[in-house]
Formats: structure tokens, sequence, C-alpha cells
């Protein structure tokens, strides 16, 4: 907690000493609306995916996200950024006769302030920035088919809210970058055994007095990009009089959230390493469990290494656009790795991913992948299973898919 917080006042104190910005992949969807003279821009992204499940011999496939981008320059220094997201291509509720759940939701919509050529204000429906991919998930920037799981799992990306965020450069240290917010809090009636906190997102439509607090650094040298960030945030998400009906602590802070997380990627014209970890601990869960009886974990934790390396041997002018990646990734997850006494363990959420394959640019906006994904848990626990045989969908401690791609952004 206490570092936590030191870190924080830290990360508002370096805004006195901001220098300059930092332009993420992401911000080519509107790099127009910064640099160029239009007022108003249409932009954006989608990824579509095909799955064929090798032990259960089933397959799968979808579009599974497009993403509308509308931004409109009030004036040089204000700024508006929308992404609108439609999954599965329905609006809502299931996609045909499989069971993917869609829907349409606002993934941003906030307004830039910039209050100078070197720091710059978020107001709205934003992405802070926390891991890797939560910030800066265009699908034409990572490998494989899927986003990394640690960066789905315990770090819930997309993580968008609602507040206000501030983004700078430390002067005195050169290519040192810090960001800190204030956003709505969590709701940990929704926190589930396996996906964490996850769907204890709030988003665009929050309830009860939680605040959620993040604060980063972000380094780069040379080809080198370090960075560490952290998050504390309640989860009581009602009003003070339910909160005690229900013994839990009610306040901005009630029952809190902490993440840690630290990255570091390396980029050369061809090679390309990034590994990641990540920790979550939740101090109340058992106040939680004893609520909401979700089988909340008190900690779960993951990590991520992946290397690729583009074969094509082009010029350093053709290789902006044009690249074929191989690349491996090893992921592992233990979403429970610390459970309360009234908590029940399972195996299964003792999670480890392999992954091997290809990426195909043939321009910079534009992704082809192939990949072959092979997932190994442990067993599930049989108390925590309802459907009763032979309803029961087998589970397989070990399985491999096969997964191809495609992805766009503009």
């Amino acid at each position: 907690m206490k570092l936590n917080i030191l870190l924080f006042t830290i990360l508002l104190l370096a805004f006195y000493t901001s220098h300059s910005q930092v332009i993420t992949s992401e911000d080519s969807l509107y790099a127009g609306l910064v640099a160029g003279n239009n007022k108003t821009i249409f932009s954006g992204y989608g990824e579509l995916r095909a799955s064929a499940d090798l032990k259960q011999k089933t397959a799968e496939a979808t579009l599974r996200r497009t993403v509308l981008f509308v931004g409109h320059k009030f004036t040089n220094r204000i700024t508006l950024f929308t992404e609108m997201e439609l999954e599965n291509a329905v609006v809502s509720g299931n996609s045909g006769l499989n069971l993917s759940i869609s829907e349409i939701a606002m993934e941003q919509a906030f307004i830039k302030f910039d209050l100078s050529n070197t720091t710059y204000l978020t107001a709205g429906l934003f992405i802070p920035r926390v891991g890797i991919l939560n910030e800066n998930h265009l699908p034409t920037t990572f490998n494989g088919t899927d986003r990394p799981f640690v960066e789905q799992i315990i770090i819930p990306a997309t993580w968008r809210s609602l507040g206000i965020g501030i983004y700078g450069q430390i002067s005195t240290i050169p290519g040192l970058y810090y960001s800190a917010s204030i956003t709505n809090g969590l709701n940990s009636a929704g926190f589930k055994n396996g996906s964490g906190i996850r769907e204890g997102r709030q988003s665009a439509n929050s309830v009860g007095m939680g605040l959620g607090v993040n604060g980063s650094l972000l380094y780069y040298f040379d080809d080198f990009r370090f960075q560490v960030s952290t998050y504390v945030g309640g989860s009581t998400a009602m009003e003070k009089r339910v909160a005690d009906s229900l013994q839990l602590n009610a306040g901005a802070f009630g029952n809190p959230v902490f993440l840690n997380e630290a990255n570091l990627q390396y980029r050369n014209n061809r090679t390309e390493f990034k590994v990641l970890a990540t920790h979550i601990a939740i101090p109340n869960a058992s106040e939680i469990n004893k609520a909401f009886a979700n089988n909340t974990p008190s900690q779960l934790w993951g990590a991520y290494a992946e290397v690729s390396h583009n074969i094509l041997n082009l010029t350093k002018e053709n290789q902006m656009h044009r690249s074929l990646a191989v690349f491996g990734r090893a992921e592992y997850l233990n979403l429970n790795s610390s459970i309360p006494a009234n908590g029940i363990s399972n195996d299964a959420n003792r999670q480890l991913y392999l992954l091997g394959g290809l990426t195909y640019k043939p321009l910079s906006g534009v992704s082809i992948k192939a990949d072959y994904t092979q997932r190994i848990t442990g067993e599930q626990n049989p108390a925590l299973i309802v459907t009763p045989f032979p309803q029961l969908v087998p589970y397989y401690t070990s399985k491999g898919f096969i997964n191809i791609g495609l992805a766009y952004n503009f």
C-alpha cells in the first residue's frame, strides 16, 4: 500500500517538470488531428479469427471486433477522440447458434487538452497506461491471433475507465515519461474464479463511491522500452447502507484491489523481444466471498515472454511497410496463487500457454496471422463442477489449437 501511494505521489510531482509527449502506435488513428489540418477524421481497425480445437475436433470463426474511430479538432490544443466497438458482428445477444457473447460499446470517448507542447490531460472514458497491450491495442501491433492471455485475464485489457489523466516527461532524465490518473473503481460483485477482476470493470457505467488511482513510469533507452505501472482501486460498488449489511467496507478505496506490473521491450530493425510480469492482491477477498460467494482469490499473478524475428531481408525503408515475422511466446498464469479460508482452490487456474507462428504484413496497416497454441493446465476441482455427467463437457488438461487471423487498421 505504501509503495503504491509513494509511486503515485512521485508521478503527480513529476507534472511540474514535464517535457514532451509519448506517441504510440494507437495514436496513428488520430495523427491527422494532431499534426494535420483536418478538423474531423474517420479511422478504425478490426480483426477476424478462425480456430480449430485439435482435441475436441471442433472449430469456430468470428469477426471478433470492428472499431470505428471518429475524432475532431476543436482547436490546436483541444481534441476529441472516440472509438466505438462492435464485437462478433451483431449488436446484442448471441451470434447465431454459437454462444459467443456480442456487444456494441464505447471503447474510448475523451477530450485531450494540450497544456503545452509537452504535457496533456485526458478527461472522459479513456484507457490508462498499464501493461503493453492496454493502451496500445491495435490488432496489427501484436503477434498471434489472440492477445496475450496474461493481458486478457490478469490485466483485463482493454481496461477503460471514466476519469481524468495527465501525461508528460521528466525533463531532468531524458527518455523518462510518466502518467497518472484518477478513475472510477471496480465492482467486486463481478469478480469470478478463473477470470480475476475482469468482470469487475465498470467502464462507462459506474456505480458506488469507489475510485481507482493509476500511475506509470516509462523509460526509453536506445532500442529498449521499460515500463512499470501500479493501480489501487476500491471495489465496493454500492451505497454504504447496503455495504454495511453485507459487512463490506465502503468508501473510495473500500475492499481495495492492488495491481502492479513491469514490462521490458527491445526492438531493432528485425528482432523484437518483450517480457511482462504482473501481480494482483485483493486483501479483503474473504469478505468479498462472504458477500457474493464468487470464490475470489486473494492473490493472482502471471508473466510472459515473446521473441520475434523478421525473416524478410529488405531495405530499412521497405521494412517499415512489409515484414514476415516468426515468433514464439510462453505465458504462465496462476489465477488462485493465494486463496482465503472460505475459497476453493482450482488447479485448472494454473495455466501454461506455448505459442508459435507467423505474422505477415504486406503493409503497415494489414496483418495476416497464423499460429499454434498449446494450453496446459492442472486438473479441475470436482467441487466446482455444477453440471453433472453426461451433459458435462470434458475438460482436458492439455489442448492444442490452430489459429488463423486477419487484422487491419487505417
